[in-house]
């Protein structure tokens, strides 16, 4: 991608996660997901691939998970999500229950597809979505 010379941004680098545990969140990612590691600085730090995709998780160590300037820790969980496109949305949630994934809701439906959300071990959301035929 060319650079945006009034912003100086060029392209996207990945979405940070904050995690407790950076080994058991890589494991999860490509043990469920289908990521790849891609670096990891254990205990504090991982990216994990899908595709172009990368995902940061950062541990309690990391230097993207310290506090802000106010003093607030940065916590995992929210509604921001991954969305991760999938091609037999039924199939991922059968595979995903038989790896003890935990849910956070039910499959919903709209008029763009279907969707699901399942966390990760620290409680960061990932949603599943099967776009409409």
């Amino acid at each position: 991608m060319n650079e945006t010379p009034s912003v100086g941004i060029f392209s996207l680098h990945g979405v940070r996660y904050q995690v407790t545990d950076v080994a058991r969140a890589a494991a999860f990612y490509t043990d469920h997901l289908g990521f790849r590691v891609e670096h990891q600085q254990l205990p504090a730090f991982a990216s994990v691939l899908l595709g172009d995709f990368r995902l940061l998780l950062s541990g309690p160590g990391a230097s993207g998970s310290r506090p802000m300037a106010g003093g607030e820790s940065q916590q995992p969980g929210g509604w921001n999500r991954v969305v991760l496109r999938v091609a037999d949305l039924p199939a991922r949630i059968d595979a995903l229950k038989n790896g003890a994934v935990k849910f956070r809701n039910q499959v919903e439906a709209g008029p763009a597809g279907r969707q699901i959300q399942i966390e990760d071990p620290d409680g960061n959301p990932i949603e599943l979505f099967e776009p409409a035929r």
